[in-house]
C-alpha cells in the first residue's frame, strides 16, 4: 500500500496552490509604498494650493498649479531647456567617447586589465564627491585648472561662476564620470560579435571604416541603444552633482537650474508643495516619455537588423 500522502493546513494548502503569487507579494508591497504611493500624494498635491505649514488646510485648485508652471517663463522654459541639452550633450559625447574606448579596449594589448580598472575610477566616486572635487579643482583663485592656464600664459577662466560657461563645465564633469559606464555597456557588447562577419567583410576587401558602418555598428546597435536609454534617464534626473557644485537654484543666477534643481527649490526653499509637486509630475511624465521613445528606437532598430 503506497504511504499516504500528507497534507498541510489549509493555509499551507492555498500558499502551495498560490506560489508565484505569494513569493512575489513582498516585492509588489514594497513597489506599491515606496513609488506608488508617493507618486499618487505627489499628484494630490499638484491639485492643491498646499504651501508653507504642511498642517496647513489644503484647498483643490484643480490645475491651476500647471497652469502657472507653463506660464512661468522666468525659470521653467529656461530649465527645461537646460535638462534638455544637459541630457543630450552629456550623452551624446559620452556615447562618442565610450565606444571609442570600447573599441581600443577590445584590441588585445599589453597592460589591458590595467588600463580597464584605470578607465573605471571614476565611477568608485559618489556624484557629490565628484562634484565637490572638481569645484576644488575648478576655483578661480586657486584651482588647479587656472594655475595650469596661467602656467601657459593663457587667462584664467571662471568655470563654474560664470553664466556663459557654468552648464558647458558641468557636461565635462559629467561626461568624465559617467562616460565609463558607456564603455562598460559597449565594451559588453563588442565581445559578444561574432567574427563571421569581419571575416566576410574582409574577403570582400572592405577597409576599417566600411567594417565599423557596415558591420560592427548594426550589429552593436542593440548595446548602443541600450546604453544610451540607461544614461539618458540618469542624465535627465542629475541633481546631486549639480547641487553639491552650484547650491540652490542651480546658482546666483539660476545659470546651471535644470528642472531637478528647480523642483526642489520650489518645495524646499520656498515650500510652495503644489507648485513643486506640479513640476515633478511633468518632470516624471518628460522621462516616461523619454523611456518610451528610446524603447521605441531599440524595437524598431532591432528588427530592421
Amino acid at each position: 500500500m503506497p504511504a499516504k500522502q500528507r497534507t498541510g493546513t489549509p493555509i499551507w494548502d492555498w500558499m502551495n496552490r498560490h506560489a508565484k503569487w505569494v513569493l512575489s507579494m513582498p516585492a509588489a508591497v514594497f513597489v506599491v509604498l515606496m513609488l506608488v504611493v508617493p507618486l499618487a500624494f505627489t499628484v494630490y498635491l499638484s491639485l492643491t494650493d498646499a504651501y508653507g505649514s504642511v498642517r496647513r488646510p489644503k484647498k483643490f485648485i484643480g490645475l491651476e498649479n500647471y497652469a502657472y508652471v507653463f506660464a512661468d517663463s522666468e525659470r521653467f522654459w529656461p530649465a527645461l531647456w537646460r535638462t534638455l541639452l544637459y541630457s543630450v550633450a552629456t550623452v551624446g559625447v559620452e556615447l562618442v567617447l565610450g565606444l571609442a574606448i570600447a573599441l581600443l579596449l577590445r584590441r588585445a594589448f599589453r597592460g589591458q586589465g590595467f588600463v580597464r580598472s584605470v578607465i573605471l575610477l571614476p565611477l568608485v566616486a559618489t556624484p557629490v564627491a565628484v562634484g565637490m572635487s572638481w569645484l576644488l579643482i575648478f576655483e578661480p583663485t586657486i584651482g588647479i585648472a587656472n594655475q595650469v592656464l596661467r602656467a601657459i600664459g593663457l587667462a584664467p577662466r571662471e568655470w563654474l561662476t560664470s553664466p556663459s560657461e557654468a552648464l558647458g563645465t558641468l557636461i565635462f564633469i559629467d561626461v568624465w564620470q559617467w562616460t565609463p559606464i558607456m564603455v562598460i555597456i559597449l565594451l559588453a557588447g563588442l565581445m559578444v560579435l561574432p567574427e563571421e562577419p569581419y571575416e566576410a567583410a574582409q574577403v570582400d576587401g572592405a577597409g576599417p571604416v566600411q567594417i565599423f558602418w557596415h558591420v560592427t555598428l548594426p550589429m552593436l546597435a542593440p548595446a548602443v541603444v541600450t546604453a544610451v536609454l540607461l544614461r539618458s534617464i540618469d542624465a535627465i534626473k542629475t541633481f546631486d552633482m549639480i547641487y553639491a557644485t552650484k547650491g540652490p537654484g542651480g546658482g546666483t543666477r539660476h545659470e546651471a537650474e535644470t528642472l531637478n534643481i528647480l523642483a526642489y527649490d520650489l518645495n524646499f526653499n520656498y515650500n510652495e508643495y503644489g507648485r513643486g509637486s506640479a513640476l515633478l509630475v511633468l518632470f516624471f511624465i518628460l522621462i516616461l516619455f523619454t523611456v518610451y521613445l528610446l524603447t521605441k528606437i531599440r524595437e524598431r532598430w532591432g528588427a530592421s537588423l
